[in-house]
């Protein structure tokens, strides 16, 4: 294994591929600016060390074999890689991240999230939103986004144990730790909702807990692992259907399978089209005050003086998150995921 690898280099696969290219040893030497017996030596070596034949000596032409061509079909592939590794470094030290986690909570706008996405990667030359970028940021910066959904703690779990470097829906009663900075984003009102054939659609006046704990509830789970997880507007004997998302809540409650405690932009719809219908109820009406929060390198508390420590990615969506439009539609736009942008 250790001498294939020693064979199988870079100028190795990139001379099958112009032989491949040119069709000839001859053209591939005149390409490669070496003498063909010298290629015709090179290529010997690698077929003597890989114990295959890589051309077919019949011809007159430089036709691979099988594994020739399998080597080639490879080698190709890994010579992308090698300079896509290359960019990808350059593009680190010049402040781009590799890789960029944000964490969103399930009652954010997911088609508000999509749209700053899709906003990050067509940045273009000199199109940052800072002037500390200097005009570096250009049409393909290479920082890969990974997304992840979480609820409640969760969220918060996942910037906090570095598995995110930025999380959106954060609660705000929670106590920041050293490395971590939070702003906030606004508040969002819960309603209490059934559909319209369920047995407390009917009932007059606020609905007590007495009455609540007689049917079933649906909660989303909380996706903390370490943390310990939040319950939320369950009774003590209350049956509870328990699902894995805020989205999945919403079908149960649509479909009459429980009732229970939802945003009320993300029922907005169903409420106005009577697929869901808001009952009072006497315990307090809840309200949630989100924000996003964000890990600082070196673990420092964040402040001015080390904000050009962010990598340029982070930045970017620090800054999106700073406009009043763009916060109002993380926790305003469930409806329909086409409609007019807000960035």
């Amino acid at each position: 294994m250790p001498q294939n690898r020693n064979v199988l280099t870079p100028e190795a696969l990139t001379m099958m591929d112009v032989i491949a290219r040119t069709g000839s040893f001859a053209a591939a030497a005149r390409e490669l600016g070496k003498v063909p017996s010298s290629l015709t030596y090179s290529v010997r070596q690698l077929e003597e060390a890989l114990d295959v034949l890589l051309f077919d000596r019949r011809s007159r032409q430089a036709r691979l074999t099988a594994a020739g061509d399998e080597l080639l079909s490879e080698g190709r592939r890994l010579l992308e890689q090698m300079d896509a590794v290359a960019n990808r470094v350059k593009r680190v030290a010049t402040g781009w991240e590799a890789q960029l986690s944000v964490a969103v909570d399930g009652v954010i706008s997911r088609a508000t999230i999509l749209e700053m996405c899709e906003a990050f990667y067509s940045l273009e030359r000199g199109a940052g939103a800072t002037a500390a970028a200097d005009s570096t940021i250009e049409r393909g910066h290479g920082t890969r986004l990974r997304l992840r959904t979480e609820v409640m703690a969760g969220t918060w779990e996942a910037l906090v144990t570095g598995q995110a470097d930025l999380a959106i829906g954060v609660g705000m009663g929670r106590e920041t730790t050293q490395g971590v900075q939070m702003k906030e984003i606004g508040t969002m009102s819960f309603v209490f909702a059934v559909a319209p054939h369920h047995p407390l659609a009917n009932a007059s006046g606020p609905i007590s807990d007495a009455e609540l704990v007689r049917h079933r509830a649906v909660a989303v789970a909380d996706s903390a692992q370490r943390l310990t997880p939040l319950t939320v507007n369950l009774l003590p004997g209350q049956d509870v259907l328990t699902v894995s998302s805020m989205q999945i809540k919403l079908e149960v409650q649509l479909r009459c399978l429980a009732c229970g405690f939802v945003p009320e932009p993300l029922a907005r719809e169903h409420i106005l089209a009577g697929r869901l219908v808001v009952k009072e109820v006497q315990r307090a009406a809840q309200v949630a005050q989100l924000a996003y929060a964000w890990r600082v390198p070196g673990g420092h508390a964040a402040g001015a003086s080390r904000k050009t420590s962010l990598g340029l990615g982070l930045r970017w969506w620090l800054e999106q998150l700073e406009s009043p439009t763009t916060r109002k539609a993380l926790l305003e736009r469930h409806g329909s995921p086409y409609i007019t942008s807000v960035l």
